[in-house]
């Protein structure tokens, strides 16, 4: 972990509140005896990683650590909230050669809103748990009831980062980028018809007031209203959006939200190594594991939810 002092000192601080939060939850009083009132308590199965304690006499040190562990955890439904980011219905390869070709996950997405959405969401609304969706790319949402919502709740915007003027050589830089890197200039029409026409797939559409934020502020304020400190995250992708989008992880987590994510219900930008075996995805549950929250097997929530 290459952090700046500034940023070491807050990761421990963070963690150290997690364990502090982490003990509350397993060793407190029952959910009635509270001080914040009564609760809705569920015993849950989680995925954890311990990245302790190195063993500096192996060749490699870290292979010492405790690595993936188990461990039933309690969650109170009353401050717990599923938040399904960046659903989006990509249309077939037929309509957007060129968006497929430049965003290899999506078959594997619109496996995952076949197999794995339905029941989960089946699941967290029958047991009456807060649902929110993050959205983006798009208008496709902004007549929803979840939305009007979270803009009135939210009001207005917080400024914008300031910018730092772009020079020719920056321009440069940026035009090289967008030739060689992503998404390709022959992808770019049908990446742009996509986007124009983007909306939730079936399986994944809100239903009747459901909060839907665009961005961390609104979701925030959707989180205030309903008492919610513990976001799981499921939806695309989880190396990318997820963690760094408007209303990712990064950012609710500095407003002292817990973010976990659920194992099945996602996917993760992958590149021409890392495909096969889905490395990418592997190591950004293990990031969401280390600095924000725990990692969810959708069968075992499923379970406790029921």
């Amino acid at each position: 972990m290459c952090a700046m002092p500034g940023s070491r000192r807050r990761f421990l601080s963070q963690a150290a509140a997690g364990a502090l939060a982490s003990s509350a939850l397993t060793c407190g009083p029952a959910a009635a005896e509270r001080p914040d009132g009564p609760g809705r308590v569920v015993r849950c199965a989680a995925n954890l990683y311990q990245q302790f304690d190195a063993d500096h006499n192996r060749e490699v040190p870290a292979e010492g650590y405790g690595g993936w562990q188990r461990a039933e955890i309690e969650l109170d439904l009353a401050h717990t909230a599923l938040v399904s980011m960046h659903a989006w219905d990509w249309g077939t390869r037929e309509m957007y050669p060129g968006w497929y070709r430049a965003v290899e996950y999506i078959p594997r997405a619109q496996e995952i809103y076949r197999t794995v959405y339905p029941r989960l969401l089946a699941a967290v609304r029958s047991a009456g748990v807060t649902l929110f969706h993050v959205v983006g790319g798009g208008n496709y949402y902004q007549t929803l009831p979840g939305y009007r919502r979270a803009v009135e709740l939210a009001g207005p915007p917080p400024p914008a980062p300031e910018i730092v003027p772009a020079d020719a050589s920056l321009e440069k830089l940026h035009a090289l980028r967008r030739e060689r890197v992503f998404v390709g200039p022959h992808n770019e029409a049908d990446v742009e018809r996509g986007f124009a026409k983007l909306d939730f797939p079936d399986d994944a559409r809100p239903v009747g007031d459901e909060g839907v934020a665009e961005n961390g502020h609104q979701l925030l304020a959707l989180c205030k209203q309903h008492g919610v400190n513990h976001l799981l995250y499921f939806g695309f992708a989880i190396n990318w959006c997820l963690l760094m989008s408007p209303g990712g992880m990064q950012e609710m987590s500095q407003h002292g939200v817990m973010c976990s994510a659920i194992r099945q219900a996602t996917t993760a930008v992958e590149n021409r190594d890392s495909a096969r075996q889905q490395w990418a995805k592997e190591l950004a549950l293990w990031r969401v594991a280390l600095a924000w929250g725990f990692v969810f097997d959708s069968d075992d929530l499923i379970a406790a939810l029921r």
